[in-house]
């Protein structure tokens, strides 16, 4: 198995800490506002690797942070009018509500900063101890960049660069511009804890590496996170938890790729930012989550309303091959090419858009199976198709549940049962004109009916 990693830049032979467990953490959510696209992103490409890597055979221990105190977090806070602490709770709530509907299964771990603060201060400790860190005039903590001899080894960034480049206007009380808070002072009103350098609160970069080497150890297997947080964030957890512990801080270093919509850059100044709510309200989940799954976790994808459609058609393809089929029981089917195809396309990088790929291969062979009659093979390969869709979190519904969920049409599932009986009606008595009209109204309105000798069923449009 070969992962990408960013620190050398190549795919490298996976090679776990210890064998058959792997220790994961990846930077989760600011919860500060509803989840957007590019935390979708970030969510279902990790919980593809972990997935993955369970299903290969390890012990995975999945910690995903929330940061719950940071200036975004107050600067909502007090522009609400409330209570820091309610703005993130209803946050986490929402984000939740918003990963369980995309199918992303929970972390391990989920460790929040302010239950760790013990942690930070006893490492900022450390770090001053060590000569990396100093207590400013200000009552701030600063990181001593320019301690650590191997800084920028992630992002290839050289200091003297980051100094020469540096505002101006940086604070006086920084010793170098290129240094970073670890602690900062609190201003008047403003929340904060005891630390023997003031009242304050924690800098974002520090929350990361105690919550990791509290939850992991000071070296763990993976790192992830997503493109924006490369430089500086992980390039300064690099620093302070090298320098804190003496050890080195992560093996591989995965970073999802970048979201753009219509080929632009996603951001609110643009008007094409799109939280989770608002997709989710156009599009089924599991369409959304085939759409971001079936590219690679590190290639850029562009988020459109003509891609999502065709991930619907997609998607609706595979599931049309599982439709009135019951597969065969787990125990009955052995392991086939297909499986050996998949483990091999994700085995190197994690490689989705080659697994669905695989998924369609099979989706073929039940389609193959069923014209020739044999409805044996064709319940062994539909069982093949849910085992390794499973892996990529699709196709566990069942199929008509799939066909048939309400995204906001305005006819329910009652509504439509009726049309289809009053259409049979319309056929039985011959009129033939009647029974058209009623098929073209539920077309119009998004639904498409499948007749057959067995009857009628209908199945809501994925685009």
């Amino acid at each position: 198995m070969r992962i990408y990693n960013t620190l050398t830049q190549q795919k490298e032979a996976f090679k776990t800490l210890e064998p058959g467990k792997v220790r994961m953490y990846v930077c989760g959510m600011t919860v500060y506002d509803y989840c957007h696209l590019g935390h979708a992103r970030v969510l279902v490409a990790f919980d593809v690797v972990t997935r993955y890597l369970r299903h290969r055979g390890y012990d995975v221990h999945y910690v995903r942070n929330i940061t719950d105190i940071d200036d975004k977090i107050l600067r909502r806070a007090d522009e609400n009018g409330e209570v820091y602490t309610d703005l993130t709770d209803r946050m986490i709530r929402a984000m939740h509500e918003d990963e369980a509907k995309l199918g992303v299964l929970s972390p391990n771990e989920e460790p929040r900063a302010t239950a760790f603060i013990d942690d930070i201060l006893a490492m900022i400790q450390k770090l001053i101890a060590g000569g990396h860190a100093y207590a400013a005039d200000n009552g701030d903590v600063y990181f001593a960049v320019e301690s650590f001899p191997d800084y920028g080894k992630l992002s290839k960034k050289k200091l003297e660069d980051l100094v020469a480049g540096a505002r101006v206007d940086v604070q006086e009380a920084k010793r170098s511009p290129a240094d970073f808070a670890l602690w900062k002072a609190a201003k008047p009103g403003e929340v904060s804890w005891q630390s023997p350098w003031g009242e304050g609160r924690p800098g974002w970069h520090i929350e990361c590496s105690a919550m990791s080497t509290k939850c992991l150890g000071d070296t763990f297997d993976i790192h992830g996170g997503g493109p924006d947080l490369l430089f500086p964030h992980h390039e300064n957890e690099i620093a302070q938890s090298e320098c804190a512990t003496g050890h080195t801080f992560v093996h591989t270093w995965m970073h999802a790729g970048a979201i753009r919509v219509n080929k632009e850059k996603m951001s609110k100044s643009l008007g094409n930012f799109f939280t989770i709510r608002e997709i989710l309200e156009k599009y089924p989940a599991e369409v959304v989550r085939y759409f971001l799954v079936s590219s690679h976790y590190r290639s850029q994808v562009d988020y459109s309303e003509d891609n999502l459609a065709e991930a619907g058609r997609t998607l609706t393809k595979l599931y049309h091959a599982l439709r009135g089929i019951v597969p065969a029981k787990e125990a009955d089917v052995a392991e086939t090419d297909h499986d050996r195809r998949f483990a091999e396309v994700m085995d190197d990088d994690f490689n989705t858009a080659g697994a669905i790929a695989v998924l369609h291969a099979v989706a073929n062979d039940i389609n193959h199976h069923r014209r020739e009659g044999d409805e044996e093979a064709a319940k062994r390969s539909a069982a093949v198709l849910v085992r390794l869709g499973a892996v990529l979190g699709l196709l566990q519904q069942d199929p008509e549940a799939f066909f048939q969920a309400d995204t906001g049409s305005e006819l329910t599932a009652q509504d439509i049962e009726a049309m289809i009986q009053a259409r049979a009606d319309a056929r039985k008595a011959k009129d033939f004109a009647e029974a058209d009209r009623i098929r073209d109204d539920l077309l119009e309105k998004g639904i498409i009916l499948d007749d057959s000798r067995e009857g009628t069923i209908w199945r809501r449009s994925q685009d």
